[in-house]
C-alpha cells in the first residue's frame, strides 16, 4: 500500500487540511495546491457521493485515487478519494499555484497572468491537462501524481463555506492557505428559479 494511500484514509475533514502545500504532477505541469474543498459522501447532501450512482462509485474506492467529472458542459473538476473504502468521501482540488511548467500551463490556459493559471477548479484541471480519460487514475503511480509535503502551519488555513453548492453550502469544510492569492474567490450559488 503506497503512504499516499496511507496518509488519505482517514476522515475528509483531517485529510483536507493535508493536501494543502502538496504537488499535484501531470505532464510536465506541477501546481502546489493552495485550496481544497471537502466532500463527505452519505452524510453530506453537497457531495457526488451523497447517493452512490455509476458516476460517484469512484469516490467509494481506495484513497488516492483521482475522481474526474464534467460539469456545465465543459469544465472538468478534480478530486482526490480520501477515508476508509466505501466511505464515499473526496477532497476537491480548488485551486494552486503552478509551480512547473508555467509556459505549458499559460498555453493551455490562454493566460500570462501566472496566479490566475490555477485559481478555481477548472482552471487548476486545464493547466495540468486533466480530463475524463484521468478518472481512477492512482495518484501515487501517475501518469497524475500527488506529492504531499510537509503539513502548512495550522495558523496559515482559513475556513469557510464551500463554493457554488445549493446544498450544505454553509459548512465551512472549504480550507485555503490564508493570503495567497491563488485562492479562488468566493461565490455562494446562485439561488434556484421558481416558475
Amino acid at each position: 500500500m503506497s503512504t499516499l494511500r496511507i496518509a488519505l484514509e482517514r476522515p475528509v475533514l483531517e485529510a483536507a487540511p493535508l493536501l494543502l502545500g502538496a504537488v499535484l504532477r501531470h505532464d510536465d505541469v506541477a501546481v502546489r495546491i493552495t485550496e481544497v474543498e471537502a466532500y463527505d459522501g452519505p452524510n453530506d447532501p453537497g457531495s457526488h457521493a451523497f447517493r452512490q450512482t455509476p458516476r460517484s462509485s469512484v469516490m467509494f474506492g481506495p484513497a488516492g485515487v483521482l475522481y474526474v467529472y464534467f460539469t456545465y458542459g465543459m469544465h472538468h473538476c478534480a478530486n482526490v478519494v480520501c477515508g476508509p473504502e466505501g466511505q464515499g468521501s473526496a477532497v476537491l482540488f480548488r485551486a494552486g499555484e503552478v509551480v512547473e511548467g508555467v509556459d505549458v500551463a499559460k498555453a493551455r490556459r490562454g493566460t500570462t497572468v501566472e496566479r490566475e493559471l490555477a485559481r478555481g477548479p477548472a482552471r487548476l484541471c486545464s493547466a495540468l491537462g486533466i480530463r475524463l480519460i484521468h478518472n481512477r487514475t492512482d495518484l501515487a503511480s501517475g501518469p497524475l501524481t500527488l506529492e504531499l509535503g510537509a503539513p502548512v502551519d495550522p495558523a496559515l488555513v482559513s475556513t469557510g463555506p464551500r463554493v457554488g453548492l445549493r446544498e450544505a453550502a454553509d459548512w465551512p469544510w472549504r480550507f485555503w492557505i490564508t493570503g495567497d492569492p491563488t485562492v479562488s474567490t468566493y461565490r455562494p450559488a446562485a439561488p434556484k428559479r421558481t416558475r
